[in-house]
């Protein structure tokens, strides 16, 4: 005959086992397949780091970020990632999306001849420019020229391209230079050629601080307002991913599984400009430095570019320390 302390302990335990698992918070991402989101998406999981969060990451991998772009306008993602610029001229526009920091990686102006170093040795040159006339690196290099009295678009040849045509027209000498992404750069220096230009002094030149934030997480701030607990676990896990992509060879080798087939060379210079790009920053030290950045291309790119924010707007930039606001009062 079981004992009285023997029949709670076995009701004890059943009720254990039986009582329901705490759910986790389903975060929907849209990433692009390639891009960093998607690495440190793959090492979270890889690691538990979700589970220990109690989060769901669910991920739509997509062929670009402007796919990306439209999965947030539209509700199709949760979080994806795009540049502080695109939020900001979306919530001039009236959109309630907000932004969080995700990465400070910049291209560079790359070149074959490393006797290119300045914006000077630019001129009557063919340089390659990845994206278009209102790419923001290109603007930014338009303004720190300007400043030193040089009109680029006038002084040398400009090519205009996706950024893998450009990456290719300069390795085999079609151009002398070549304004590129970070992860095209990354390439290009482990192909031997030189960074003549890197934009990190490019903004702080034109009155950034320190080399300030370029991607970041971008939702709608009603999400926020709702999972403000689960987005500070999510952004903490991908804080945890991002270290761990840095420093553990086993977390890089599922990095680099996605970009492709590179050699050693080429996965070290991406690894390198990835944890280069990793935020240590404050959130009002960002805003501010984006302030400053948004005021020189507001100038060069004009309403095109900004659309009807003549400053950077009210709350672009989320802080999870401060209560989301789901009607905008901020703006």
């Amino acid at each position: 005959m079981p004992s009285a302390f023997q029949r709670i302990l076995v009701a004890l335990l059943l009720a254990a086992f039986s009582a329901p698992a705490q759910a986790a918070d389903r975060i929907r991402l849209a990433l692009q397949k390639t891009g960093t989101g998607a690495w440190e998406v793959a090492v979270a999981k890889a690691f538990g780091l979700d589970k220990q969060a109690e989060l769901e990451l669910d991920v739509v991998e997509l062929a670009s970020t402007d796919a990306g772009k439209i999965a947030i306008q539209n509700g199709g993602a949760d979080i994806v990632i795009a540049d502080w610029l695109w939020v900001a001229r979306q919530r001039g526009d009236g959109a309630g999306l907000v932004f969080y920091p995700h990465s400070t990686s910049i291209g560079a102006v790359m070149a074959r001849d490393a006797k290119i170093k300045s914006v000077a040795d630019l001129v009557g040159k063919k340089l390659g420019v990845a994206g278009g006339p209102l790419d923001k690196s290109w603007l930014l290099l338009r303004g720190y020229a300007e400043r030193q009295g040089i009109d680029l678009p006038s002084k040398a040849t400009i090519v205009y391209g996706a950024p893998p045509l450009i990456a290719e027209k300069l390795a085999q000498g079609e151009l002398d230079a070549a304004l590129e992404f970070w992860t095209f750069a990354a390439d290009l220096e482990a192909r031997g050629l030189v960074r003549a230009i890197d934009m990190r002094a490019v903004e702080t030149a034109l009155g950034a601080a320190a080399a300030p934030i370029v991607t970041g997480y971008v939702f709608d701030e009603r999400f926020a307002a709702r999972n403000q607990k689960a987005l500070v676990r999510f952004f903490a896990v991908a804080e945890k991913a991002k270290r761990l992509i840095a420093t553990s060879d086993a977390a890089w080798k599922i990095a680099a599984a996605r970009i492709g087939a590179k050699d050693e060379a080429t996965l070290a210079a991406y690894r390198q400009r990835y944890a280069e790009g990793i935020p240590t920053r404050s959130i009002a030290e960002e805003r501010k430095d984006a302030a400053a950045l948004y005021a020189t291309l507001a100038k060069i790119g004009g309403s095109a570019l900004v659309g009807r924010a003549a400053s950077l707007p009210a709350g672009t930039f989320y802080d999870p320390d401060l209560d989301p606001d789901p009607a905008g009062a901020e703006r």
